[in-house]
């Protein structure tokens, strides 16, 4: 995980004026958090990183991806993880399984990408098939080229604050709010969303020492009660249950920041694809009253594969021990 940045304003990145564009409904101004803005900032910062270190003899930090299958999803994913290594100067190698791999077969890959010493980091594209177990896939990964987060050692020295790699949607999300310099110390924070992958790490990144951080959390879930109380109390709330439109007007109060995770995929007459995504938020009745909100497509769902980037360049320092 990268340090918390607890420098003082002067050391700060300085956005330009168009990531902090007002928007007014009935008068009303809030601003758009742009995710797409902050992933292309950011990949120019790892580009520049990596051409110094070249510059200075150091070899081009290496990527591998491993996917199972043919998912939509993932190969789309892929994709762009390919493409976004070309930006940043990284080396990357693909390799590809037929659905019915073994898991004895996708074992024995991820045991020589953990031995290899010319990959920095690599992944296994998730989900996998059924049969293969992913608790197995995630474990056999060595945690110092875990550079998806998911290993149990990475979520256990996150947990206490130690150096590790985050997950790609909390590291995004961090990200936004430490970029947008939105004021989290003392806030009350909710999370909507128990996940091992978004709500617990987020909201254990929400309590740490530094900033962003330092707020009150309150996680809430399917069993929570008074769920619409609690979020009228919220300074922040990031919402990620993934159930489109949840969050509505009448569950927020004046000046809230809201951090939107969800991205699912509904019907829809007005795109050639035949959907759209909504995120978990009614945008257009909350926006009004919020101070910063994210928005769906263009928020965080642009900043997963930069948190990617971002461990793989740790990675290739060697800053995970």
């Amino acid at each position: 995980m990268e340090k918390r940045d607890n420098s003082d304003s002067s050391d700060k990145l300085n956005l330009s004026d168009v990531l902090f564009k007002k928007y007014s409904i009935k008068k009303i101004m809030y601003t758009l958090i742009d995710g797409k803005a902050i992933s292309e900032q950011i990949k120019t910062e790892i580009a520049e990183e990596v051409k110094n270190m070249v510059a200075a003899g150091a070899k081009r930090p290496h990527l591998a991806v491993i996917i199972v299958g043919h998912d939509g999803g993932s190969e789309s994913y892929v994709a762009g993880k390919v493409k976004d290594c070309v930006d940043c100067g990284f080396t990357s190698t693909l390799i590809r399984f037929e659905e019915d791999v073994t898991e004895e077969a996708l074992l024995a890959e991820v045991d020589k990408l953990n031995k290899n010493v010319d990959v920095d980091g690599f992944i296994v594209q998730l989900p996998i098939p059924k049969h293969i177990s992913e608790d197995k896939v995630i474990e056999a990964i060595d945690y110092r080229k875990d550079v998806d987060g998911f290993h149990p050692v990475n979520v256990g020295r996150m947990s206490i604050g130690l150096p590790c790699y985050v997950s790609a949607t909390p590291s995004g999300i961090i990200e936004l709010l430490k970029r947008y310099e939105i004021p989290t110390a003392g806030k009350n924070c909710v999370v909507i969303g128990r996940s091992n992958i978004v709500g617990k790490p987020i909201a254990t990144l929400m309590m740490q020492k530094g900033y962003p951080g330092d707020a009150t959390v309150t996680v809430c879930h399917s069993r929570t009660k008074n769920l619409k109380e609690i979020c009228l109390k919220a300074d922040i709330i990031i919402a990620a249950l993934g159930q489109p439109e949840f969050l509505k007007a009448d569950m927020v109060k004046d000046g809230v920041a809201i951090i939107d995770i969800g991205t699912t995929r509904v019907p829809s007459t007005l795109t050639k694809s035949g959907f759209k995504l909504k995120g978990d938020v009614a945008f257009d009745e909350v926006a009004p009253k919020c101070s910063f909100i994210t928005p769906v497509p263009g928020g965080v769902g642009l900043m997963t594969r930069i948190a990617l980037m971002k461990n793989t360049l740790l990675a290739a320092k060697r800053e995970i021990y």
